[in-house]
C-alpha cells in the first residue's frame, strides 16, 4: 500500500470526523516521527510503517488523535497532553489575543494567573509571549498539573512558572496583571461527540444545569485579583455571552466579549 492510499483509506475510516484527512496525515507522520509538513512534501518518498495501522484503529474508536500522539499545537507553543487532561483547542487562542491587545505599547505584564491551567495551556503561551513575565497556574486535578509541570520543564520556562492544587483562587494573596481562565462551561447532561464524552475528563468540561456555575464562583473572586490597569480574559461557550457577563458585571467590573474566528461570542475580557 503507497502511503496516499494509506491515508484515503484511514480517512474513509474517520468519516466521524471533521477533520477526517487531517487526523490521518497527523498519524501517519507521527509513525514516522516526522513533522505534518515534511510528510507533505516527501509522501511519495516515504514508507507506511506497521505503526500506523494501531494508530489508526485507536482514531476508529473515536480517541483524540492528541491522546493518541501526545501532543497539541497551541499558540506559539507544543504542549504535552494525554488521558486526563483537557485538549487545548484554537478557540482558546481567542483568549491571548485578547490579552495581547489590551497590553499593545506597553511593556506588558509581569504576573500573569491561569486559573484551571489544565496541562498549562494559557500560561506557558502568555509567558511565551511575555518573556520577562512570571506565573501561577491553578487547576484542582493534581493529574493536569504533572502536565503542566513537564511542559513549563520542555518549553524552558520552569523557572517562570508555578503550579498549585486548588479550587480555582481561594487562598491567593496577591493581585494580578493578567488572569486567563477556561472554565467547564458545559450543561450538565449535554451531548457532547463521543470523542470528548468518552476521552476527555468530565470535571473540565461541565458545570451545572446552565453551565455558569464556575463563573459565579469566579466572578466574586475577581474584584481582588486584578491589579489595576489588569485584564482578566474568561473563555465562555458561544451563548453564554450575555449571561455570564452579567455576574462579573455585577461585581461592578467592566466586561467587554470578544467573539473567536468562528465570529461566536468566546471570551468575556474584564476589567476593574
Amino acid at each position: 500500500m503507497t502511503p496516499r492510499d494509506a491515508l484515503r483509506d484511514a480517512a474513509r475510516r474517520f468519516a466521524f470526523s471533521p477533520t477526517a484527512r487531517l487526523d490521518a496525515e497527523l498519524l501517519l507522520a507521527h509513525a514516522l516521527g516526522l513533522p505534518r509538513e515534511r510528510l507533505l512534501l516527501t509522501l511519495d518518498d516515504q514508507p507506511v510503517p506497521p505503526a500506523f495501522a494501531d494508530l489508526v484503529e485507536r482514531r476508529a474508536r473515536h480517541e483524540p488523535v492528541a491522546y493518541i500522539t501526545g501532543t497539541r499545537a497551541f499558540w506559539t507553543i507544543d504542549l504535552q497532553v494525554g488521558p486526563g487532561v483537557l485538549i487545548p483547542r484554537a478557540d482558546s487562542e481567542t483568549l491571548i489575543e485578547a490579552a495581547v491587545d489590551h497590553f499593545a505599547g506597553t511593556p506588558g505584564p509581569r504576573r500573569i494567573l491561569d486559573l484551571g491551567t489544565g496541562p498549562g495551556t494559557l500560561l506557558l503561551a502568555a509567558l511565551d509571549q511575555w518573556r520577562e513575565a512570571t506565573g501561577e497556574g491553578v487547576d484542582a486535578s493534581p493529574a493536569a498539573l504533572d502536565y503542566a509541570r513537564r511542559n513549563a520543564a520542555a518549553l524552558g520556562i520552569a523557572d517562570r512558572a508555578h503550579f498549585a492544587v486548588g479550587n480555582w483562587a481561594e487562598g491567593l494573596g496577591e493581585r494580578f496583571d493578567v488572569i486567563l481562565a477556561n472554565p467547564p462551561y458545559i450543561e450538565t447532561g449535554a451531548m457532547l461527540p463521543d470523542e470528548v464524552a468518552r476521552y476527555e475528563p468530565a470535571a473540565a468540561l461541565f458545570a451545572g444545569s446552565d453551565g455558569l456555575d464556575d463563573y459565579r464562583r469566579i466572578a466574586v473572586q475577581l474584584p481582588a485579583l486584578l491589579a489595576p490597569g489588569g485584564v482578566a480574559c474568561v473563555e465562555i461557550g458561544a451563548t453564554q455571552g450575555c449571561s455570564a457577563a452579567e455576574l462579573f458585571r455585577a461585581q461592578e467590573l467592566s466586561v467587554a466579549v470578544r467573539r473567536d474566528l468562528g465570529d461566536r461570542d468566546r471570551c468575556l475580557v474584564v476589567t476593574g
